[in-house]
């Protein structure tokens, strides 16, 4: 295992083999995770060209967390967040540095350890609905499955109650539009994506329907229009003022809010207001977008791979299955107290987040002149990431191509390995959302493997859907058989 090296140690250099007009582009389209992965070869920070951008790529983990520490002068912005900011608005996800701290503060809330036992029922809910009609020898197409469990689980989290099917299906539709044409939309010059073209206008109206949709459902439950939701207000911990699901807790730190901000939801732009002023109804438009956004195709495509690594791995799936018949008796459905008791799966998701972190590649702008691995870098200088691609470099893990899930025991955890696993963020920009995904995935996991094994059908394409958002397989059909 190699040593972090100091900050005198790093490296820049550039990229080889850039096409005019194109540059790496071509390469980052054919297999993202494998250039990405292999620029640390060239050095600790590697210029790249995508299009007519050059961007400064940090690949050694230590230089990274240098950068993902300072939210403040490698703020979010660049080609990807001017596109993610069409869907999202100012969300927490996409807001500047001088948004975030405020609106962080006002949505924690809902994600306190004490409402993952608010959560747990709609993971148990949703699994038992997708696979009650399941038997052995059907064969299931995975992402679309663990998509639809994803999608479901949040809406009844968001609004207490199970949301209509077609809403659900048409917000579904509507994001699967959205996010595969985001980095399409990123790569396009502006003039382009302002014509009629079909996946422009398909584009525009994916956008339209998901933001009409979103007003319509926080109209509805601020009317009290929520079929089945408590909305007692009272906290999972016992000391009141909790919320039952997350658009309430959005809403409960929207009624401090000083008035609406003036401006179209959806769109980008300061989030205003003072400080401990709480989250106007534009906000919370934007937050809820986030939240599916962030909440649904990255939750399934982590299921899906999970599913997978486990079919080529016996010995990992031979742990995960002892140690649920252990946990959980008479294959009864799990709570949110067994999940300490899950380290097994725990591993397996952990290192399956490594190998296959949903979000594959996000950006950076600095707001200042600075020098990062002794290069200048000026005012307005794009920096790319990929988690996955950090995650692989040999200075945070041995053989770290392998699928091996027991790096994760306590005993074997090193520094650089924590240092090296991104698929949440790091520092004040970390995911919000980071122990409900997990805990979600577990749950997800130790319904369904408690029952069935899942058995990977011939002609399976593991190449990432091109363009994509989030990293995830073009088709994997799984065959059910019985434990």
């Amino acid at each position: 295992m190699s040593s972090l090296p100091t900050a005198p140690a790093f490296t820049a250099a550039t990229a080889p083999g850039a096409l005019p007009v194109l540059g790496h582009g071509l390469r980052l389209l054919r297999g993202p995770i494998g250039f990405l992965s292999s620029l640390h070869e060239h050095g600790d920070l590697v210029a790249v060209r995508l299009g007519p951008t050059t961007a400064q790529v940090p690949c050694h983990p230590a230089l990274l967390a240098r950068v993902l520490e300072d939210d403040r002068l490698f703020d979010k912005g660049g080609v990807f967040y001017d596109r993610a900011r069409e869907v999202a608005g100012n969300g927490l996800v996409t807001c500047p540095h001088r948004d975030h701290r405020r609106q962080r503060r006002l949505v924690q809330s809902a994600f306190r350890r004490s409402q993952l036992a608010h959560y747990a029922g709609a993971v148990q809910a949703e699994v038992d609905a997708a696979a009650a009609g399941w038997r052995p020898g059907l064969v299931v197409d995975a992402f679309p499955v663990c998509y639809g469990i994803a999608l479901r689980t949040l809406a009844r989290t968001l609004y207490s109650t199970a949301v209509d099917a077609e809403l659900a299906t048409g917000v579904e539709r509507a994001f699967d539009t959205v996010l595969n044409g985001l980095f399409r939309q990123m790569f396009l010059p502006a003039p382009v994506r302002r014509l009629p073209l079909p996946a422009n206008l398909r584009h525009r109206r994916a956008l339209a329907y998901l933001h009409a949709a979103t007003r319509q459902l926080i109209a509805a439950h601020r009317s009290g229009d929520r079929d089945g939701a408590d909305g007692d207000g009272t906290g999972g911990d016992g000391t009141g003022g909790g919320c039952s699901d997350l658009l309430s807790a959005l809403l409960a730190a929207g009624d401090g809010a000083t008035g609406d901000v003036a401006r179209g939801p959806g769109a980008a732009g300061g989030a205003g207001g003072a400080t401990g002023a709480g989250l106007s109804d534009a906000e919370v438009h934007d937050q809820v977008i986030t939240l599916l956004a962030a909440g649904t195709e990255t939750v399934a495509a982590t299921l899906v791979w999970t599913l997978w690594r486990l079919s080529l791995h016996p010995a990992a799936a031979e742990q995960v299955r002892a140690e649920l018949d252990a946990v959980l008796p008479h294959g009864r459905a799990p709570r949110p107290e067994d999940l300490p008791r899950l380290a097994a799966v725990d591993r397996v998701v952990s290192e399956t987040l490594r190998l296959h972190p949903p979000g594959w590649l996000f950006t950076r702008i600095t707001t200042a002149p600075t020098e990062l691995a002794g290069r200048p870098l000026p005012t307005g200088s794009t920096l790319v990431f990929s988690p996955a691609a950090v995650s692989r470099h040999p200075a945070a893990h041995r053989s770290p191509a392998v699928f091996d899930p027991d790096r994760w025991r306590p005993e074997r955890l090193t520094p650089a390995a924590r240092l090296g696993f991104l698929p949440f963020g790091a520092g004040a920009r970390r995911c919000v959302g980071d122990l409900f995904a997990r805990a979600e995935c577990a749950l997800v996991l130790a319904a369904l493997l408690s029952r069935w094994r899942f058995v990977p059908e011939p002609g399976a394409d593991l190449r990432p859907v091109p363009l994509a958002t989030v990293l995830r397989p073009r088709r994997l059909r799984l065959r059910l058989a019985e434990r």
